[in-house]
């Protein structure tokens, strides 16, 4: 076949870009609608509760015999359940414009489980900005985002930068603690090897980019420093495009020690002073460890610190009472902070 006859590369690119934009916009279109359709028939039923003076138990009669001659006709996907899920789908998102294209129905009736309003509008802010699947939506929730940021921030700020009424200032509004690793698949075991969680997070820096946050975009592994004779390696390297700055991340599988907050702040120094430009903000450390001790970190680093942060990394998901003792540690911790 002659170079004429061969199909120029960019051009069947591009037409096999046109085509997956047209289906994904075609299944996008198929969603929307069953939203639609959902919405209205949480209005109609709600009109009709209304009718009935919005009467617990004539709303809920309503709902089960609708039900039972829908069931018949259109099958399992008009049950009791999700007649009752639209009914508050309704309640909850009464004005039509509000309803959002990006999102599919489980993601809204995910959002509609929370009782939570600002929980929940923070959620459907992050799955738009985000473009966050059902899957990604639901891990997000299960790893308790949201409760994990607020334990380092107001809840105004992280519903400011969600709504995108403001950019991160400071690390601690993007960077989450505990961070939940559940994705890299590693079994509970007594030790890990740092090489071991390092190569894992890289064969899953996607779903690694996602738990880290907005703005990141990675730059470097195993990043070599070469101070004379001596040469260092930073584990991860990133750079966060909305606070403009690079990131050093270290991994080690023991308790924080100062010898670790050391070593990292080397590396901060480092990029700050032969790597960051003049433009940019000063280099962010982050230290994950399997435990934390803040008390060590204040003591340790400068009275003014605010670009080394620690963080404790868990393997599998935390639960609501692991995240309750994470609370209080860092409530007693401040409750103590003048006397240090």
């Amino acid at each position: 076949m002659s170079d004429l006859q061969r199909a120029n590369p960019d051009f069947v690119s591009d037409m096999r870009s046109i085509i997956i934009d047209a289906r994904n916009n075609a299944v996008r279109g198929v969603e929307y609608t069953r939203v639609m359709m959902y919405w209205h028939l949480g209005e109609r039923i709600f009109l009709e509760d209304q009718g009935g003076k919005d009467r617990a138990e004539y709303g809920e009669q309503l709902i089960k015999n609708a039900s039972e001659e829908l069931e018949k006709e259109f099958g399992s996907g008009f049950s009791y359940r999700q007649l009752a899920y639209c009914r508050k789908f309704y309640r909850l998102y009464p004005d039509v414009t509000r309803l959002r294209a990006q999102l599919n129905w489980s993601q809204y009736r995910l959002l509609i489980s929370m009782e939570d309003n600002y929980k929940r509008e923070y959620y459907e802010l992050e799955a738009v900005n985000n473009a966050w699947t059902g899957r990604e939506l639901e891990r997000q929730v299960n790893s308790l985002l949201y409760e994990r940021l607020l334990m380092s921030n107001d809840k105004d700020v992280v519903l400011a930068v969600a709504r995108k009424e403001r950019i991160p200032e400071t690390p601690a509004e993007i960077i989450k603690d505990p961070m939940s690793l559940e994705f890299l698949g590693l079994k509970r075991e007594a030790e890990y090897y740092e090489k071991d969680i390092e190569s894992a997070l890289i064969k899953h820096l996607q779903e690694f980019l996602l738990e880290l946050g907005n703005g990141f975009a990675f730059y470097a592994r195993q990043k070599r420093i070469l101070l004379e004779d001596d040469e260092f390696f930073a584990d991860l390297v990133f750079y966060n495009r909305l606070l403009r700055c690079f990131v050093v991340i270290e991994i080690k599988t023991h308790k924080l020690t100062h010898e670790d907050l050391g070593q990292l702040q080397m590396y901060v120094n480092y990029y700050d002073r032969y790597e960051k430009l003049p433009d940019e903000n000063p280099t962010v450390g982050i230290l994950l460890c399997t435990a934390k001790n803040d008390l060590l970190a204040k003591v340790t680093l400068p009275e003014d610190n605010t670009n080394i942060l620690t963080s404790k990394y868990q393997v599998v998901f935390p639960t609501e009472s692991d995240l309750l003792k994470e609370v209080k540690e860092v409530i007693n911790l401040a409750d103590k902070d003048g006397e240090v």
